[in-house]
């Protein structure tokens, strides 16, 4: 069964866990169906030392530089505890202020003493994790090796460097366009590519490249250099999480994914790549994992992006590709179990897999088709109660399925949506009110049976009640249907 991984090391400055960061990432992306606002939500990320289990003693930083200004034995133990100081915001405005802190940093960085290397990465991670913008600024002379480290050296160090510069992309401009003209995304492409196997660097760079896909303009300069590149092949292919690994470095390519296709309102370039059948694939095993009660945290972190991703995708698919693209009613099934699922416990992430269920209902005959033959509907009808906006996209996929042709409006009102709309009809919600006047009257002019049937719950006084307690287009709607279709 697939998890997430609980990765000890992995963690921000409040919050210390993966979960809780995607969460809140997830939580602060209401709007449904504006994605294109979510992009700014950048956060950074901090890589703790596995072997630093106790809270280090307060250093003094002014002290510690100067011992490094000198050769000796004990440069990698200063820079550990160096290291350590910096996690202290003030502390890492003192060092920046040395002279020539940073370029003594750089300068063991890159030299030959491979634990000199690692611990100043470390401090420059810390630095790179500051509340202080301006600190981006002070890394920028470190951003060439940084980059240029992103092929070999060890896991640990490859991922220092990739956290290291998702930190500090958002913060300025500047450090944004100086990493773009040194070539982080074609950097960031052989790095997945050559260490696809090894999923925390995969997951490393899939958050950084999230990071420069949230930055100011990223739709404009950012998003159509990925898309010319093999980043997006590379992250379709990571849509295929490992039980042994956890679900984390999917969950990271899977936003990478979802900010590209907000980026572009032509996705056919993603679409040949594959990108929707892989994305509707992976949702359809997932929800076969939910179904079976697989509530594991992870796996929502990941069905958020997925679902962002087909809803968007599925509008630039052509009619007759959704079939094989999308899933099939394999997907259907998928998402209302995810719907059922998600319910109680996460409503907004019910209320977007009803939106992706929408979107294939109002293109595709065969997915409405599926909903009733499999016997899906009741189940969509017993939603209607809720509310969280849950309701209101209920009623539109049933209004889809009825609009499709008559017979599905008596396969509808089989299912028991006449007696659902008499209640839906008594609502104080406006918007629900007006949806049920449209699916009644699809229903009631449908057939003369279904007509009849509706009169026969009490159908004409409801409508009466309608029509005298409403106003303006409700009182429109149910004057129209009395008159013409069931009065007469």
């Amino acid at each position: 069964m697939w998890r997430l991984n609980k990765v000890r090391h992995k963690a921000g400055r409040q919050n210390d866990s993966l979960e809780e960061f995607k969460l809140r990432r997830r939580e602060h992306e209401r709007a449904l169906r504006q994605a294109r606002r979510d992009r700014q939500l950048v956060s950074k990320r901090l890589l703790l030392d596995e072997d630093d289990d106790t809270a280090s003693e307060e250093q003094d930083v002014v002290g510690l530089f100067r011992k490094l200004q000198h050769s000796g034995p004990e440069k990698e133990a200063h820079l550990r505890a160096l290291s350590k100081a910096l996690r202290d915001p003030s502390a890492q405005l003192t060092f920046l202020k040395q002279e020539n802190s940073m370029h003594l940093l750089v300068g063991l960085f890159t030299g030959s003493n491979a634990q000199c290397r690692l611990q100043a990465v470390r401090c420059l991670h810390e630095l790179s994790h500051s509340p202080h913008t301006s600190v981006a600024l002070a890394c920028l002379p470190a951003t060439p090796y940084l980059l240029t480290y992103l092929s070999g050296q060890s896991t640990k160090f490859t991922e220092l460097c990739l956290y290291t510069l998702g930190n500090i992309c958002p913060d300025s401009e500047v450090v944004k366009e100086k990493l773009l003209a040194q070539g982080i995304i074609p950097a960031l492409a052989t790095c997945i590519e050559n260490q696809r196997h090894n999923l925390a660097v995969v997951e490393a760079a899939g958050f950084t490249l999230s990071q420069l896909l949230q930055t100011k303009d990223a739709s404009v300069k950012i998003a159509p250099m990925v898309l010319a590149s093999s980043l997006p092949s590379h992250l379709l292919s990571v849509l295929t999480p490992d039980p042994d690994f956890g679900l984390a470095p999917a969950i990271e390519c899977a936003w990478c994914l979802h900010y590209l296709t907000c980026s572009f309102g032509d996705h056919r370039e993603l679409l040949a790549r594959g990108a929707l059948s892989q994305c509707s694939s992976l949702l359809v095993s997932l929800g076969g994992a939910v179904a079976e009660g697989n509530k594991d945290q992870g796996v929502e972190l990941l069905v958020c992006p997925l679902l962002r991703c087909v809803g968007n995708l599925l509008s630039s698919c052509p009619v007759e590709d959704l079939g094989t693209q999308a899933g099939g009613v394999h997907l259907v099934v998928s998402l209302c179990a995810l719907v059922q699922a998600y319910l109680h416990t996460r409503p907004a992430l019910a209320r977007e897999t009803a939106w992706v269920l929408n979107n294939l209902t109002a293109h595709f005959t065969d997915f409405c088709s599926a909903l009733l033959s499999l016997n899906l509907v009741p189940g969509l009808i017993r939603l209607l109660p809720f509310s969280h906006g849950i309701n209101t996209m209920i009623l539109r996929i049933l209004a889809n399925i009825a609009h499709k042709n008559k017979e599905f409006c008596v396969l509808l009102a089989q299912a028991g949506l006449l007696s659902a709309l008499c209640s839906t009809l008594k609502m104080a919600d406006q918007e629900m009110v007006t949806l049920s006047l449209d699916v009644l009257f699809m229903m009631v002019v449908s057939s003369p049976q279904v007509a009849e049937e509706f009169v026969g719950q009490g159908g004409l006084s409801l409508l009466e009640a309608v029509q005298y307690n409403s106003e303006g287009d409700i009182r429109r709607r149910a004057t129209y249907l009395l008159k013409q279709h069931l009065l007469t």
